[in-house]
C-alpha cells in the first residue's frame, strides 16, 4: 500500500471514526442519565435482588448497564484517541505512526469489549430504539477501528521502509 494512500485512508477512517464515537458518547451519556433520573420509580416495584443491584437500568435488559457503561467509556476514549491520532496522521513520521498505534489498538480493544456486550445485550433481546442505535454503532465501530489499526499498521511498514539506511533508521 502506499504511503499516501494509507495516510489518506487512516485520515478518512479517524474523521469517521471521531464522528462515530462522539455519537456513541451522547448516546451512551443519555442513557447513563435517564437511568439516574428514572431508576428510584422504577426499581421502587421491583423485588429485593433486582432493586439491590447496582446497575439497573429501567430501559433494556439486565445486560444495559454494563453495556451503557463500557460504550461511555469507549466513546470517550475514542473521541480522544482519534483527535490525537489526526494529529499523528498529519505529521506521519514514524514515532507518530507508533504513537497513534498504540492508541488505536486501545481504543479497538475498549470497542470490542463494548461489542461484546452489545451482542449480548441483543441476545437477551428487549431493548429501546436508542439502546439498539447504540449497539448498531458500537458493532460498525469496531469494523471501522480495525480498519484503522490495518491503514496506520501499513503506515508504519512503509515508513520504515523509508527511513531504513545501511542498517540504521
Amino acid at each position: 500500500m502506499a504511503s499516501g494512500t494509507s495516510k489518506s485512508l487512516a485520515f478518512i477512517l479517524l474523521v469517521l471514526n471521531l464522528v462515530l464515537y462522539a455519537i456513541v458518547a451522547i448516546i451512551a451519556g443519555w442513557a447513563i442519565d435517564y437511568g439516574i433520573r428514572h431508576t428510584p420509580q422504577s426499581a421502587s416495584t421491583l423485588s429485593i435482588p433486582v432493586r439491590m443491584f447496582p446497575i439497573y437500568f429501567p430501559i433494556g435488559n439486565t445486560a444495559t448497564g454494563f453495556f451503557v457503561i463500557f460504550s461511555l467509556i469507549a466513546g470517550l476514549v475514542g473521541v480522544a484517541t482519534s483527535i490525537s491520532g489526526i494529529n499523528n496522521v498529519i505529521q506521519w513520521t514514524l514515532p507518530n505512526l507508533l504513537s497513534a498505534a498504540t492508541y488505536s489498538i486501545t481504543t479497538w480493544s475498549l470497542t470490542l469489549l463494548a461489542m461484546g456486550l452489545a451482542c449480548k445485550e441483543i441476545n437477551i433481546g428487549w431493548s429501546d430504539s436508542n439502546l439498539r442505535t447504540l449497539e448498531v454503532l458500537t458493532i460498525i465501530l469496531s469494523g471501522t477501528q480495525l480498519f484503522y489499526v490495518v491503514a496506520i499498521h501499513a503506515g508504519i511498514t512503509d515508513a520504515e521502509r523509508q527511513s531504513y539506511r545501511g542498517g540504521r533508521y
